[in-house]
């Protein structure tokens, strides 16, 4: 990622010719980042399970998954890997229940459960790993992690994505990123810099480009309501529509913003979505963030920078580079 680690150790035989469709489209240089990088997975649901059977498929070097949550019925309606028994039995995490499963999938991946509550997690910890990817998680939680994968002096890439019901939104902070581009042929170096989550979300609304997906507004919105109440992701409901409603006046009035750019009907969905998520939408937000994270690690090919978003409501998938360059600014 970034251009930084080697790539000295070969592939073995076995890994060549299980990977072997695969390293003709990204090469062997990208194989051997992939098979050296470790992954941490913060909220075991739908959608990161996806992201989670890509990149075990892909060949990554090891993933860990951390979510101390019991199971419970509601997660069987999005993640597939987990069986009905151990519902049932209500004494298996999220992690654990899935982690078995996993390892079936790629027998040569590493996959393991991690201990721990991500708002606790400390630097050490964070040292392991090459890649972070956080869900279900509070605001505070997610800037907590973010502000230390940048704290170290490795670079760890850092992903944040949630899915209500039809709707998601995938969040990228790649730090300083070099990659190679090909497009005319021949490979041509770039460099993206990426803003945090933190400068992400404080950008002033008036200074965005009129056409800025409603989607990132109505994120905020949620986010900052269930931070002043102290809720976790999916906690507000339908019934917190009329305080929901006077957070986003309040935030209009203050960003210069009109509230018809946050539909009252999308809160209404957002809202009523609740914890669920839609299996068919986790199914394109975790294979778009598999391929994001095989992006980061080999180098190869352009990053999403540093907002993607996902309706199905229309089926468009939007980018938002935010804070937006001064090109875009007034576009």
């Amino acid at each position: 990622m970034g251009g930084e680690g080697g790539t000295e150790e070969e592939l073995t035989a076995q890994e060549t010719a299980l990977y072997d469709r695969q390293i003709r489209v990204w090469g062997v240089d990208a194989q051997k980042r992939l098979s050296k990088a470790h992954v941490l997975v913060c909220g075991v649901n739908g959608t990161t399970i996806e992201f989670c059977k890509n990149i075990v498929l892909a060949g990554v070097g090891s993933l860990s998954l951390m979510d101390d949550h019991i199971v419970t019925e509601d997660d069987l309606s999005a993640n597939f890997l987990i069986p009905h028994d151990v519902c049932m039995q209500g004494v298996s995490s999220r992690a654990e229940a899935c982690c078995e499963s996993l390892k079936d999938f790629n027998p040569m991946v590493r996959v393991a459960v991690a201990i721990g509550d991500p708002s606790l997690i400390d630097e050490g910890f964070v040292d392991r790993f090459d890649i972070i990817v956080v869900s279900c998680a509070s605001l505070k939680t997610k800037l907590f992690i973010n502000d230390n994968c940048r704290k170290r002096s490795k670079h760890i890439a850092f992903y944040s994505v949630e899915c209500k019901d039809s709707c998601g939104e995938i969040f990228v902070d790649l730090q300083n990123h070099s990659y190679l581009q090909k497009p005319g042929g021949e490979p041509e170096q770039q460099e993206l810099t990426y803003a945090s989550l933190q400068e992400a979300i404080s950008v002033p609304w008036r200074n965005l480009p009129r056409k800025t997906t409603k989607l990132y507004y109505a994120m905020r919105v949620l986010e900052s309501y269930e931070l002043s109440e102290g809720r976790e992701p999916g906690e507000t409901t339908f019934c917190d529509l009329p305080a929901v409603l006077a957070q986003r006046k309040d935030m209009c009035d203050r960003m210069s913003l009109s509230e018809s750019q946050i539909p009252t009907a999308l809160l209404e969905r957002l809202l009523a979505a609740g914890k669920k998520e839609h299996p068919p939408v986790c199914a394109i937000l975790g294979g778009i963030l598999g391929q994001e994270v095989i992006k980061s690690i080999s180098c190869k090919g352009d990053p999403i920078k540093n907002f993607f978003y996902y309706d199905a409501a229309d089926g468009k998938g939007i980018m938002e580079d935010i804070p937006p360059t001064p090109v875009e600014q007034f576009a």
